[in-house]
């Protein structure tokens, strides 16, 4: 299965885990830089599941406005060799089979699919927090280094059994219906996956990033900071949540 899939989100490191995931080479991944698509639509939704739909159909309606400012260009080049007498498309319309988006170029022919997740830390000793907030806690621009000195401190009475924390990952898919690339309706799908694990007493390990370094995964005996991409993909709540998408687009494509 071919598709271009646009990942609605600045984090490269995002990205990267996705394009680490997937791994696949008939499976195109860019970010919204990457395909010059630029938008900050407002998480106001109360759950991972509506903002990841909030920030895959804003992205979408942006790249499907580019597929048709392309579209339109082309009919109006089809319309013109038409008058010259040259060679065009059925009704005097050029073929449009491709579109810029920033510094690449998208196959029309080919499904595109812009993907959005929403993912955070939920802590039951601390109600759920940090949460849907988790990448606002204390402020975007704050450091997680910081984020978790303050997650820890307000944990620290709290014993070992009731350090019990998941992360969870919602992600939505918006894409032609049918996976048919010429189709005008527009689907979306939202899927959700978890990790379990607990809240470590310090912060440990260089990979991965953002709470990874102290949320400790007992069948490893590691933080998910300290584990390789391999290990994390494998387990996380992303990788789960990206796998049962897909698994969702190939049963489209099949039908």
């Amino acid at each position: 299965m071919k598709l271009q899939i646009i990942f609605a989100t600045g984090n490269q490191n995002k990205v990267r885990e996705i394009r680490e995931i997937l791994s696949d080479p008939d499976i195109t991944v860019l970010s919204m830089k990457e395909a010059g698509v630029f938008a900050e639509p407002e998480e106001n939704g109360t759950t991972f599941e509506e903002n990841a739909r909030i920030k895959a159909l804003a992205v979408s309606e942006l790249v499907r406005q580019r597929i048709r400012q392309c579209a339109e260009a082309g009919d109006a080049a089809g319309e013109s060799s038409a008058k010259t007498g040259k060679a065009a498309g059925e009704n005097g319309k050029a073929a449009v089979t491709s579109a810029v988006f920033g510094d690449t170029i998208l196959d029309l022919r080919i499904p595109v699919v812009v993907m959005s997740d929403d993912s955070g830390l939920v802590i039951d000793a601390l109600g759920g927090m940090p949460g849907i907030y988790s990448a606002r806690y204390m402020g975007h621009d704050t450091s997680y280094a910081l984020k978790m000195g303050r997650l820890l401190e307000e944990m620290k009475d709290v014993p070992d059994e009731k350090r019990t924390a998941r992360f969870e990952a919602a992600v939505a898919a918006v894409f032609p219906k049918g996976l048919d690339p010429a189709a005008d309706l527009l689907e979306c799908r939202t899927v959700t996956g978890t990790m379990e694990g607990y809240i470590a007493h310090e912060i440990r390990g260089t990979n991965g990033f953002g709470y990874d370094p102290f949320f400790y995964l007992p069948q490893f005996q590691m933080t998910s900071s300290e584990i390789s991409p391999e290990q994390k993909n494998a387990v996380s709540h992303r990788g789960k949540a990206v796998r049962a998408m897909m698994e969702i687009l190939k049963g489209i494509a099949n039908s």
